[in-house]
């Protein structure tokens, strides 16, 4: 699995940034069989990218990564790389319902991950989403192949 995104944009780089690992399980937290767990290390800011097969296809949308302070308060273990994407499953159903177009493909020849960073590169961009109100906001918009979902909680 390849991470595309823009992780703690003003902290890190400002480029686009890759990490790759695999799919750990088919459901998320609880159960949950709309996300995968993926092993793929992802910051704030990769929230929205897409996650990539071998083959360069998206298969998911990097959502969220476990709150690993918390899990340490609740068992005393550092959790490592427990992060999780929504199924395609899920945006397929999500771009049903809402009038989008898209184009499914099937599992081809393994691509080189820079391979895979360069296309992503075409259609994946940074959205910086602000508010001046303290209550969290929420953006989801379509960008070409990607799904960008943003999410800031102002302080």
């Amino acid at each position: 699995m390849v991470a595309i995104g823009y992780p703690l944009h003003g902290l890190l780089t400002s480029d686009l940034t890759v990490t790759t690992g695999i799919i750990s399980s088919l459901a998320g937290l609880h159960n949950d069989t709309r996300f995968l767990q993926i092993s793929a290390p992802v910051q704030p800011g990769n929230s929205g990218g897409p996650l990539h097969d071998g083959s360069g296809n998206i298969v998911g949308v990097v959502s969220a990564k476990l709150d690993a302070l918390r899990v340490v308060k609740a068992t005393g273990d550092i959790p490592q790389n427990i992060n999780f994407a929504i199924k395609i499953g899920a945006l397929r159903d999500f771009l049903d319902n809402s009038a989008v177009p898209y184009e499914t493909a099937n599992s081809g020849e393994e691509m080189k991950t820079a391979d895979i960073a360069s296309s992503a590169r075409t259609y994946t961009m940074l959205i910086s989403c602000t508010r001046a109100s303290r209550a969290a906001s929420k953006v989801i918009a379509w960008i070409g192949r990607s799904m960008v979902v943003c999410r800031h909680e102002a302080s």
